[in-house]
């Protein structure tokens, strides 16, 4: 597995908010909901994604736009249009005043809007719980990020608009798993692309010898690594390793291993039929209690109190 396939193995949405958007201008939703990470893709019309820090995006069809919270942002038929409705968290939506318009501006199964001939629509998914994008891939993105059409050229959004308004047995089902599928390939095309302000770990993967080394932790991180085997097979001394390590990558190969295990960590424990011995097997530690350990000192809080936590939030 190599670091962006490690990455990109995060996204599961579980009952994700989805649902088609179709407006005539003029039109502004301000979104309050705070969740971790939410895609929009146009189908039909012009918009713009505006957030409360950073430049206006234009989006035309084909095109996606990908949200990270827990900003704020605006979505308008032009930035200076005043909003007239807001998305609270859980999907609940608004006027400014505090009139639900749920059910007021649906037009059918997972549609809402204006009116069905609407000259904007969009596809809107929002992931609603942090475990279900991993900890690693959202510290990679920005608040707003944005992939054209030409660089996207997927038949996802097309086979999403005509699932999207379905209502049949295990719908959401396929409907989370071509959201996952729609934000892996929007992402990985946004990595790709010559202007994309990569992270360091994705610039280093290039370097021949720490490339190496992420490639050797992102493959294997349940194996017991030491500086000193990680060198040797990365071809140079622990101090060259280390040195070039911290360099490209920001942080020591040990420090960035410790962190990717409990990141993975973190991401299984949300898993109620997981046992904290089994977790630790898979992420490189030898029993529970040393994973508790190193959570706890690492996070400030035991697995347990994670695991609490997000089945509280879900």
């Amino acid at each position: 597995m190599d670091a962006l396939a490690g990455l990109l193995d995060g996204p599961r949405a579980r009952g994700a908010f989805l649902l088609r958007a179709v407006l005539s201008p003029p039109w502004s939703i301000r979104v309050r909901d705070e969740a971790p990470l939410t895609l929009i893709a146009l189908t039909a019309g012009e918009a713009w994604a505006v957030p409360d820090a950073g430049d206006p995006v234009r989006l035309r069809p084909g095109d996606v736009a990908i949200m990270r919270g827990p900003g704020h942002y605006t979505v308008a038929d032009d930035p200076e249009t005043e909003p007239q409705a807001i998305v609270h968290p859980g999907g609940r939506s608004t006027t400014l005043d505090g009139e639900e318009l749920c059910e007021a501006l649906s037009l059918g199964v997972r549609t809402w809007g204006h009116s069905p001939d609407g000259g904007t629509s969009m596809l809107i998914g929002t992931y609603q719980l942090p475990g279900e994008i991993s900890r690693p891939l959202l510290r990679t993105l920005p608040p707003l990020l944005a992939v054209p059409s030409d660089a996207l050229r997927s038949p996802l959004i097309p086979l999403l608009a005509t699932e999207i308004s379905r209502d049949e047995p295990g719908q959401q089902v396929v409907l989370d798993r071509l959201l996952d599928l729609l934000l892996i390939a929007a992402l990985r095309a946004w990595f790709a692309a010559p202007e994309t302000d990569a992270p360091t770990w994705y610039r280093a993967y290039g370097d021949p010898v720490v490339g190496r080394a992420l490639r050797l932790l992102h493959h294997n991180p349940a194996h017991p690594w030491t500086l000193a085997e990680l060198a040797e097979r990365s071809g140079v001394s622990r101090a060259a390793l280390a040195r070039r390590f911290s360099a490209l990558v920001g942080e020591p190969p040990m420090a960035y291993l410790t962190e990717w295990r409990l990141s993975l960590a973190a991401d299984l424990l949300r898993d109620p039929g997981t046992t904290l011995d089994s977790i630790a097997h898979r992420v490189g530690y030898g029993s529970g209690f040393a994973l508790s350990a190193a959570f706890k000192r690492v996070r400030g809080l035991s697995p347990h109190e994670h695991r609490s936590q997000a089945t509280a939030a879900s």
